[in-house]
């Protein structure tokens, strides 16, 4: 039996440094995978055939896995060492790679999705817990922003590495792609990096962790599968949701009563560590919602392609990483949290303002760039603060609870948010077309229009179009072709033409004998030059009126959009401003006066 050591180990520079880099690569694999998969869906539910009901699930299944069992990672590696659990997570998430571009069919593939999800939650809940264990309290700023910077580097690459891998290659390749990632990492923790144990043993809390899942996952799948798959009010989603409360209430009285919490509630009687949480959670809802909106806005009100306006978020994402990396240097050298994260909440209610007041259907997708930056900085430092912040309150044997607790915690805001949000504007875009584009819509167009919703899914930007352009064409293309028919019945008095022409309602009566015989007498054709030169008038009045029409349902088109998308915004300010007042109501504690370690890690 180990005995523990009286203060915590000391590795040296070399092994910091190996053990980070392992552990970034990890992290990279496991964030890769979010955006090369996006691009490649497309290719992937074609050569599969996907039903329209399963293509969710492709999203769903790892989104569920991932968030579900983070915390029960989180426990696992404060008892079994970091190594063994990040390492579990990298050759999990590497076999379900392979096995999931080995599929043959949706049900195969999902389920891997579902294996991938585990071993990522893995990866996911032990990246920020490392830092804690091999950096004192001092340290560890300087090292987060590289954090950020793994996951803004895998938001530029992986749209454009799926997209070249599924064009070139083939999509299978898009899973592939990790097992090389996945071999450099594990060399580097097998060779490098320590066991980092506890001193002390223990077991895992199985009842709590099947409460736990039953908990999260009835929420999730609910949160998902509303309203477009079934009703909030249906008898599916309400069943999800009580299942997930009762789960939730037995789960808290199974972590209060035994030995072993997955989740200690007793973390959270520390003010500082249960505001955290909660600030956590409201920042976690505002960054996704960002990232599943403005692309929407970007396709249907700028007109930009969907891989166009995935690669506008890049600025928003280098904004994140810049924020991450100035952040934690900040928080090094004054040896504050707080003032930092007020600062880039600042930033970002400044950016949430602007976009409310400055969003119109005339910007530029030069103008929403700009604006991203400023997002994507005011963001940046939300992601890895507060989860250093939990992690300094936590005792050094429930660090990886910690960090667990406050990713999951990150991942439920979002998913949250999205959901309330995609209510919230799917409900507000249903009364922006009734209210301004039905009433301009000729009536056999209007169920086009009415009822419509655009509630999109986290890495959507599917929508419903209104292509301005490709109408005005159509409608000219349309009124050149009559404008060819009158020609060539009214002045070439081609028989066919003549006939075809007289089946126009509009014709005159006088007209119409004379056209459907297709024969002309030389004395009526002064007659019919005089009718053909009507008929072009008629038309190019037509013509230009029908323009006129369509560029004003244009025009309500994307203000409708618009003014649904500012009402997202106006949401996202409102839980800015509570994740203010939230971070504002944490105690500063001091680097020097945090919390010393507790059954501090050894060597094997």
């Amino acid at each position: 039996m180990t005995q523990a050591p009286t203060a915590p180990p000391t590795y040296t520079h070399q092994q910091k440094m190996a053990t980070l880099v392992g552990v970034l690569l990890a992290l990279f694999l496991a964030a890769l995978d979010q955006t090369v998969v996006s691009t490649a869906t497309p290719e992937i539910i074609k050569e599969l055939q996907f039903k329209t009901s399963w293509i969710t699930w492709l999203t769903t299944a790892y989104l569920v896995t991932s968030t579900a069992t983070l915390p029960i990672w989180g426990k696992l590696s404060d008892l079994y060492g970091r190594r063994r659990i990040v390492m579990t997570g990298v050759v999990l998430f590497t076999l379900a790679s392979m096995l999931c571009g080995l599929a043959q069919d949706p049900t195969q593939l999902v389920l891997y999705r579902a294996l991938q999800g585990l071993g990522s939650a893995a990866i996911f809940s032990t990246a920020f817990a490392v830092v804690g264990d091999i950096f004192t309290p001092q340290e560890r700023p300087k090292y987060q922003g590289f954090f950020g910077a793994v996951f803004g580097l895998s938001s530029v690459v992986g749209p454009y590495a799926g997209g070249l891998l599924t064009d070139f290659i083939s999509w299978r390749w898009v899973f592939y792609i990790n097992v090389p990632i996945a071999i450099v990492a594990l060399w580097f923790m097998i060779t490098k990096m320590p066991p980092l144990k506890t001193s002390r043993g223990g077991k895992i809390d199985y009842v709590g962790g099947v409460l736990l899942i039953t908990a999260v996952v009835p929420l999730l799948l609910a949160l998902t599968l509303a309203p477009d798959t079934y009703a909030w009010g249906s008898p599916q989603i309400i069943g999800m949701f009580a299942l997930a409360l009762v789960s939730l209430i037995l789960f808290i009285m199974q972590e209060r009563r035994t030995a072993e919490p997955i989740v200690d509630l007793g973390l959270f009687k520390d003010r500082t560590y249960s505001i955290t949480a909660v600030a956590a959670f409201l920042l976690g809802a505002a960054f996704l919602g960002t990232i599943v909106f403005l692309p929407l806005f970007m396709v249907n009100v700028l007109g930009v392609s969907a891989t166009s306006a995935g690669a506008a978020l890049t600025p928003l994402t280098l904004g994140v990483v810049a924020g991450n990396i100035l952040s934690g240097q900040l928080v090094a050298r004054i040896g504050k949290y707080k003032p930092v994260l007020l600062g880039s909440l600042v930033l970002l209610l400044v950016g949430y303002l602007i976009l409310v007041f400055t969003l119109h259907p005339d910007e530029t997708q030069f103008s929403i760039i700009s604006k991203l930056v400023l997002l994507g900085i005011g963001l940046g430092p939300s992601i890895p603060l507060y989860t250093q912040l939990m992690i300094n309150t936590a005792p050094r044997n429930k660090i990886g609870m910690a960090s667990s607790s406050a990713t999951f915690l990150r991942q439920m805001g979002s998913t949250i948010g999205v959901a309330i949000l995609g209510t919230v504007f799917a409900s507000s875009l249903t009364h922006q077309f009734e209210s301004k584009v039905v009433p301009l819509v000729p009536k056999e167009m209007q169920s086009q229009f009415v009822g419509q919703k655009g509630a999109p899914r986290e890495g959507s930007s599917e929508a419903a179009g209104f292509d301005e352009k490709k109408l005005i064409q159509d409608a000219h293309r349309k009124f050149e072709d009559q404008r060819t028919l009158a020609k060539a019945a009214l002045i070439d008095n081609k028989p066919e033409a003549m006939k075809a022409f007289a089946r126009n309602p509009q014709i005159p009566a006088q007209f119409k004998e004379t056209l459907a015989s297709g024969r002309v007498a030389p004395e009526a054709r002064p007659f019919l030059k005089a009718a053909y030169d009507d008929t072009l008038r008629s038309l190019d009045a037509v013509e230009k009126d029908t323009t006129a029409s369509i560029h004003k349902v244009g025009v309500a088109y994307k203000t409708a959009w618009t003014d649904a998308i500012r009402g997202i915004f106006e949401v996202g300010l409102i839980v800015v401003i509570l994740g203010m007042i939230v971070t504002a109501l944490i105690p500063e504690v001091p680097f020097q006066k945090q919390q010393g370690p507790q059954a501090p890690p050894v060597m094997d």
